[in-house]
């Protein structure tokens, strides 16, 4: 959503990329297919300072992909701390997993394949903080799922909840992941049992507070 010379910008005055996290995000660019996926380096600080500022134990992450966001969480995560991280898609599974493996924050992720949907609440783990970055057209499903295993004054993450603009772009009316988005949005802002601001950084960022 920002200019490309304002990103650019923000990434020179942050926290520099790390090299593993920086050598990750290469490969997953090239081979991957949708690489523009990953979190990325400003997005990627963002979310290690959150994890710092919230102190979560357990985290909850819907959508792996290539591991980049899993392992910026980790690196913010307590001594104790863990992050159970789910993708879907079985495909990546590989790819995914040797990154993990590889890092030295290895021991603090879960890294499953699978639905969170459906295997997320077989855990039997309350969650102190969630960031959903799956499929969109099940982000109202999944928010609800997070929602019932998330500790009260527990925080939801949201990614892409703008969609490049689409969520305001008539043009975008039939895309189911377009509208997977709409209802979500709509549905967070009228929730009373949360918390909620949105945040224009990258594809935007829903950041949800469970009362």
């Amino acid at each position: 959503m920002l200019d490309r010379t304002i990103e650019d910008y923000i990434s020179s005055h942050i926290d520099p990329e790390n090299e593993y996290l920086h050598r990750l995000y290469r490969a997953t660019n090239i081979q991957t297919v949708h690489g523009r996926m990953a979190s990325g380096h400003v997005q990627g600080r963002v979310l290690k300072m959150l994890v710092q500022m919230i102190g979560p134990k357990n985290v909850l992450e819907v959508g792996t992909f290539s591991g980049y966001s899993a392992l910026c969480i980790a690196e913010g995560l307590r001594a104790d701390g863990r992050i159970y991280t789910f993708e879907i898609n079985d495909e990546m599974e590989d790819f995914t997993s040797s990154w993990i493996e590889g890092s030295p924050l290895a021991e603090k992720i879960i890294f499953r394949i699978g639905d969170a949907n459906v295997e997320a609440p077989k855990l039997g783990i309350m969650f102190d903080m969630a960031f959903i970055d799956g499929d969109k057209r099940t982000y109202l499903k999944t928010y609800e799922t997070t929602l019932g295993i998330l500790n009260d004054g527990g925080y939801i993450v949201a990614d892409n909840t703008l969609w490049d603009g689409h969520v305001v772009d008539e043009e975008y009316d039939g895309d189911s992941q377009t509208l997977g988005i709409r209802r979500f949005n709509d549905f967070v802002a009228a929730d009373n049992r949360v918390e909620k601001v949105i945040i224009p950084l990258r594809d935007g960022l829903t950041i949800i507070r469970k009362k």
